[in-house]
């Protein structure tokens, strides 16, 4: 594989899922091909049900591997932010396949206990099983390495499917080996509580795989960063309404506002955005787009205002933040207009705290009238 160490390159990571998947579609064809000879020779029931585990299992690799061929699709009409959060629609696929096995094994299980079977004993099926266990540590292993290399929650859920596999085929083995040495069946039993485990683990990964689809935040390190870096370029006041999409890996898009001095030449201002829109393209892959709000700083009264107002609000609740701050000095009013972030969770209605900030506001001067503009943070308050 080219340039395999690069795994935040798209090429590289849509390869290494290419490969995986490739990987999970030829061994577990092999453990259905051994089990399923076993199965039918031995009458084995449970060696037949794991073995068609294991078909599934192939098709969810190879579901798998279709989502990862997608997602290195380039963007197109239809698509103009790309493909790649095809990769999340796949690992969610492989997600529900994983919930739908687990509810077959709880049927079955119950089935068992229900109408035990008659036990039977082989030192080739035993054998068969304890093999197929240690293939798929190997696939589990080996799906969360590559999984961790790339950052993928398609494989991380794979990875998980394997683990279950584990699970289920130890359950199998231990059922046999039970059953032939007490003669109490507790397959069955056995059965029903890996099938709840499964389960489990399957709805968890819904839930994992359902989340980067409606858009989560983003990381605290990737928030930190876009701060620094902006901040640390001469001209830049200050900064706010970051939002950043994730549209799949490597495929950011971004909006922010960035304050700077409304007594510079504004061709002076937007020189800087560019360059700081084409740094974060080239170097980082972000599709940055930058929103120019001039402030002015020059005016000692709206300054120390400004001061006045911030300790005001923040004297409200820690959680509330200004920006985007100007006066409109006026004979026997001044209009002071802002916008306030508030957190969703907020206990106050927006109505009721731009009443509270305006009486607040009115205590520093009963001439002062607010006009506030509330926003939502997109981005957590880490």
């Amino acid at each position: 594989m080219k340039d395999y160490k690069n795994t935040t390159n798209a090429k590289v990571r849509q390869q290494y899922g290419k490969f995986a998947s490739v990987v999970g579609v030829v061994t577990n064809l092999i453990l259905f091909a051994i089990k399923i000879a076993v199965g039918i020779v031995f009458n084995s029931i449970a060696i037949t049900a794991d073995a068609i585990n294991n078909l599934s299992d192939s098709s969810s690799s190879f579901i798998t591997l279709i989502g990862f061929k997608i997602s290195g699709k380039p963007a197109d009409k239809e698509h103009p932010y790309g493909h790649a959060r095809m990769e999340y629609i796949s690992g969610l696929i492989v997600s529900f396949l994983i919930c739908f096995l687990g509810f077959q094994l709880f049927q079955n299980a119950f089935d068992k206990i229900l109408h035990p079977q008659e036990a039977k004993f082989s030192t080739i099926s035993i054998g068969v099983l304890i093999v197929a266990i240690f293939g798929k540590l190997w696939q589990y292993l080996f799906y969360k390495k590559i999984a961790t290399l790339i950052d993928s929650t398609t494989l991380i859920a794979t990875s998980i499917d394997s683990r279950n596999d584990i699970l289920s085929t130890a359950v199998v083995l231990l059922g046999i080996i039970i059953t032939y040495y007490t003669g109490f069946n507790l397959d069955g039993y056995l059965g029903l509580v890996v099938a709840i485990l499964i389960i489990i683990s399957g709805i968890k990964l819904i839930m994992d795989t359902v989340s980067p689809l409606l858009g989560t935040a983003p990381s605290e390190e990737l928030v930190e960063y876009i701060y620094q870096k902006i901040l640390s370029y001469d001209g830049i006041v200050s900064l706010h309404d970051l939002q950043v999409h994730s549209y799949g890996e490597g495929q950011i898009f971004a909006t922010v506002h960035c304050e700077v001095p409304a007594e510079e030449d504004i061709m002076v201002s937007h020189d800087i955005i560019d360059n700081i829109e084409r740094y974060f393209m080239k170097e980082e892959g972000i599709n940055l787009v930058i929103h120019l709000d001039p402030i002015i700083t020059s005016d000692e009264k709206t300054n120390k205002l400004r001061e006045k107002v911030i300790k005001t609000i923040s004297n409200i609740s820690k959680e509330l933040s200004l920006h985007d701050f100007r006066v409109v000095w006026g004979v026997s009013h001044s209009n002071l207009i802002f916008d306030v972030v508030v957190p969703y969770s907020f206990e106050y209605s927006n109505e009721e705290l731009i009443e509270i900030i305006d009486d607040k506001v009115k205590e520093i001067d009963p001439c002062y009238n607010c006009v506030v503009t509330i926003d939502h943070d997109y981005i957590p308050n880490y």
